[in-house]
């Protein structure tokens, strides 16, 4: 059993054949927290409409988590584009569980970091997290070979790996892309006095540290089995859990020189009216 102050978790994508529940239920029974987070697209009610995947171990994601709301864990569920159907009962709470359409998560050591899901910021990135292939049909296809290919892996015995994160590393347009998406969570977080920015929605876990404050990604649980979680101390670390759970990362301490002074990519200036509706919705 592991312990920590707070757990932030996303893109689960519930009701979908590619999504882990198997190890995200594992991962629930052996962590506790304070608070769990769990920043959006946790449901697919948009692969639902197409088609519905809900096994016992979906069900029993869903049972564990209302289970935790009710032995004295806060959850707090901030919805993301594919559970958007949620936002609108934002400010409520049902089965435990505190339904927001943003956080402001305060950290052990006192910084404060702006919780969302992250869509927000594909009008300004100009790519959506599912287009950075050659379309939404190819990152299925490759979504369905990265389940087969694990499905291989186990029967020899081998732990869980991500063939997906392997392919998307290893194109232009998606380090591009991610690279975008961190820096524009990174200027809202600035502009807005935060410490730094807690998110999903990419599909991509890591840190970015600027000299103004700390981009965060909790990855997914789709292709790589990923969760930001906060040490009793304020410390953030990222975890991989499969059969062989593993700290992928820890917080950096200086920034990355890629993105500090003159070295930092020039990216569109980010509307006023946008940063402000991003911070308004925050608060």
């Amino acid at each position: 059993m592991r312990s920590y102050r707070s757990v932030f978790i996303s893109d689960v994508h519930l009701g979908t054949a590619d999504c882990q529940a198997e190890y995200l239920l594992d991962f629930l029974s052996h962590v506790r927290c304070e608070t769990l987070y769990l920043v959006g697209d946790i449901i697919d009610l948009i692969a639902m409409q197409r088609r519905v995947h809900f096994p016992d171990a979906h069900q029993a994601v869903i049972h564990k988590l209302i289970e935790l709301a009710a032995s004295g864990t806060r959850v707090v569920y901030v919805p993301g584009n594919h559970d958007d159907f949620l936002r609108r009962f934002c400010g409520q709470t049902i089965a435990g569980i505190e339904l927001r359409y943003k956080a402001v998560h305060t950290t052990a050591d006192g910084r404060r970091f702006m919780v969302c899901h992250g869509d927000q910021f594909d009008q300004v990135v100009r790519c959506s997290p599912l287009m950075l292939l050659v379309g939404d049909r190819a990152h299925g296809l490759l979504l369905r070979l990265n389940r087969w290919f694990n499905a291989w892996r186990r029967l020899k015995g081998k732990p869980y790996w991500s063939l997906a994160a392997w392919v998307k590393s290893r194109i232009g347009k998606a380090r591009t892309f991610i690279r975008r998406f961190e820096l524009a969570a990174l200027t809202v977080a600035e502009k807005g006095n935060y410490d730094g920015f807690i998110c999903g929605h990419i599909h991509s876990a890591g840190f970015l540290r600027s000299e103004e404050g700390l981009y965060c990604n909790d990855g997914d649980w789709v292709e790589h089995c990923t969760a930001l979680v906060e040490q009793e101390n304020g410390k953030l670390e990222l975890l991989h859990w499969s059969e062989s759970p593993v700290v992928l990362a820890k917080e950096p301490d200086a920034p990355n020189p890629d993105v500090c002074g003159d070295a930092r990519p020039v990216i569109d200036t980010l509307p006023t009216a946008f940063v402000e509706q991003v911070n308004r919705l925050a608060s």
